[in-house]
């Protein structure tokens, strides 16, 4: 059976052949599997300085390798602990991992190192998350904002929030204790204006909740249009790269073909798409619907015309299918194309919309910043290293607000301070839920469960 009091092991470097690869051990037995692996290495090792050793794997192989230890409070997991640099050759790791295992460790479970730090007392759950964040971060944004979490950001953020409630908490409690002595008005008043403010300050937090969600999660951009508007050429240039296949025949592009890019600071999944016209080839109906597909998931869709033929009845038709499949109205942005040929026979009715030609560049960086700006809707993006919530700590917050805002209006009103502290120790108790000071085991399980092993 899996415990936390087990020594664990995992290759924490990405698999596959590479120059090194990293091996983390942690539990009470990670020294002893140390003496396993080297036993022709006599000295001891020195905590938290590297140590050049060759490792005896068995079967007359071994390796030479650097070897950390790092003791108790020290280590990253807050236990003992060994990191191992060794030759990035799969078949070493392999036998790393198998002698530590034969020697007393077990195979760590997803997450696994970062739990212990954790229950540890080593970070907290938002630094927690933080970490995998960090790790998963595509953009200089998102970097920044993971690295706000791991510093602690968000952690002193809920602190402040929680002092402030506490302070409040100790004046109702204190007329619980003396009950002959009333709340005056002016106390109330106070009391009432202190938790407006912590529940103004959390809506300022959860205002942070989207932001949040496109710095982790990126956001789809769909290109939309028909046959041979210039979708394929739109792609590569955004692309920076020639990806798609770009031809003057018609239905070209029979699939969707996708690939990730930076604008405004967030990652996009930028969706080359089928032209949609009518066909009666199987294949060609096969893609469109799946431009259809990748339109309806679409944040945003680039409906693309041709500037030659003008903005047609087909390309009204188009638009209101793409938009029509989405069970979220996606943003549409509207693009005239081959701007360079020098014809526009008819412009569409919507606007903003945009002149561009992929073979100038003409309009490109002017549609890069309307893709910004519907990406942060009209804001400016978020600040480097601004802190921002995700969907978890969105809950606990809008958990706690109501609470709040029942203790703010219940003190003008005279309730009583057995309620009022009832409202405020619930809320404080959702505050608690964001940083894990319950330590719910179902919650962090399944939390840690989505971290990468060895992480």
């Amino acid at each position: 059976m899996n415990t936390r009091t087990d020594t664990i092991v995992a290759l924490s470097s990405a698999p596959g052949s590479a120059a090194l690869s990293l091996i983390r051990v942690s539990g009470p037995a990670a020294l002893s599997i140390w003496k396993q692996l080297a036993p022709a290495h006599a000295r001891p090792l020195i905590p938290r300085r590297s140590t050049l050793a060759q490792l005896d794997l068995g079967g007359g192989s071994g390796d030479s390798a650097l070897v950390t230890a790092f003791h108790g409070s020290s280590s990253f997991t807050g236990e003992d602990m060994l990191e191992i640099t060794c030759h990035g050759n799969p078949t070493i790791v392999k036998k790393i991992l198998a002698r530590a295992c034969s020697s007393g460790a077990r195979l760590a479970k997803a997450g696994e190192f970062t739990q212990r730090a954790f229950l540890n007392g080593k970070v907290d759950l938002t630094q927690a998350e933080g970490i995998m964040d960090l790790i998963a971060a595509q953009t200089d944004l998102s970097l920044a904002a993971a690295l706000a979490t791991v510093r602690g950001g968000l952690r002193e953020k809920i602190s402040e929030l929680r002092e402030s409630l506490i302070s409040v908490l100790a004046h109702v409690e204190a007329h619980i204790d003396f009950p002959d002595e009333d709340i005056s008005p002016d106390t109330s008043a106070s009391i009432a204006a202190q938790l407006a403010k912590t529940a103004d300050h959390i809506r300022s937090l959860l205002a942070t909740a989207e932001c949040g969600k496109i710095l982790r999660e990126g956001i789809h951009i769909a290109i939309v249009g028909r046959a041979n508007a210039g979708k394929s050429s739109l792609f590569n240039t955004l692309c920076g790269e020639d990806r798609a296949i770009v031809a003057p025949t018609p239905g070209t592009t029979r699939d969707t073909v996708e690939e990730w890019v930076t604008i405004g600071g967030a990652a996009c999944k930028l969706s080359d798409t089928a032209g949609l016209r009518t066909s009666d080839d199987d294949i060609e109906q096969e893609g469109m619907r799946r431009s259809v597909k990748a339109a309806a998931s679409a944040r945003i869709l680039l409906h693309l015309f041709d500037s030659q033929e003008g903005y047609t009845r087909e390309d009204e038709a188009i638009a209101q299918r793409c938009l029509s499949a989405a069970p979220v109205p996606p943003t549409l942005i509207l693009v005239a194309t081959k701007q360079d040929l020098q014809a526009t026979v008819a412009t569409p009715p919507q606007s903003p919309w945009f002149h561009i030609s992929a073979t100038t560049g003409q309009g490109i960086h002017e549609l890069r910043e309307a893709i910004a700006a519907a990406i942060w809707r009209g804001d400016a993006p978020p600040v480097e290293g601004a802190v921002t919530i995700n969907a978890r700590h969105r809950l606990c917050l809008e958990n706690a607000l109501p609470g709040i805002q029942t203790a703010s209006a219940g003190a003008l009103s005279h309730l009583s301070p057995e309620i009022l502290s009832l409202e405020i120790r619930e809320a404080l108790s959702a505050l608690d839920d964001i940083c894990g000071a319950a330590k719910n085991e179902e919650v962090l399980d399944k939390l840690f469960s989505t971290f990468c092993i060895g992480k």
